[in-house]
Order: structure tokens, then sequence, then C-alpha cells
């Protein structure tokens, strides 16, 4: 019984995986074919380059700790940070980046609630 709780943990933690990264490289490029279609690469290549907004994980102690929730952890994933994201959404000179930043978020926040934190 306890390979069974073991595989089917495994496998909760590879289709949490899946989900994470998927929302991270794939939604971008749905909002980027739906809305930006003219120039959905770029738009998409933008989105995900906010990506580099976990830089701010290399600030914690530990840099990685695997089930701690980034959303209000990290300065770049605070609740704050994430208000100015929707504000700057609104901006179309920052509307790309503030998408991306706000998916990027989402994602977390799924992963968050998926690891039973919040």
């Amino acid at each position: 019984m306890g390979e069974n709780v073991l595989l089917s943990e495994v496998a909760n933690d590879w289709l949490r995986y899946l989900v994470h990264y998927g929302l991270h490289l794939l939604l971008p490029g749905v909002v980027a074919w739906s809305f930006f279609r003219p120039r959905w690469k770029r738009a998409w290549l933008i989105m995900v380059a906010t990506m580099l907004v976990d830089l701010d994980h290399l600030l914690a102690d530990p840099i990685y700790a695997p089930g701690r929730c980034s959303i209000g952890f990290h300065p770049l994933h605070s609740w704050y940070a994430i208000g100015g994201y929707g504000i700057l959404a609104f901006l179309p000179r920052f509307r790309l980046p503030a998408i991306g930043l706000l998916i990027h978020m989402l994602a977390d926040l799924v992963d968050c609630l998926w690891m039973g934190g919040l």
C-alpha cells in the first residue's frame, strides 16, 4: 500500500509541474494568438520573458524550497507588486509585459493552491 501512495505522490507532482509550466509557457501563447494575432510571436516572447521576475527568488534563504509558495513571499510576487502589474495592464506601453506578469502570478497562484498554500 505504501508503494501506491508514493507512486500517487510522484504522479501528482509531475502533473503539478506540467500544469505550472504549461501555464507559464502555453497560456501566454493562447493570449498572444487570441488578442495580438498580427504580431503574436512577438507578444508571446515578451510575455514569456517576464519569467525573469523569478530572479527575486535569489533573494530568499534558502533560494529554493520545494513546498514554498512564491505568492506573498518574494518581493516581485507580493500582492502589492501584483496590483501594480494589474494597473500597468491598462497602459498600452506596458500592456504585454504586465499581462505576462499577471499570467506568471496566476501560474504561481495555481501552484500554491495545488500545494495547499495560501
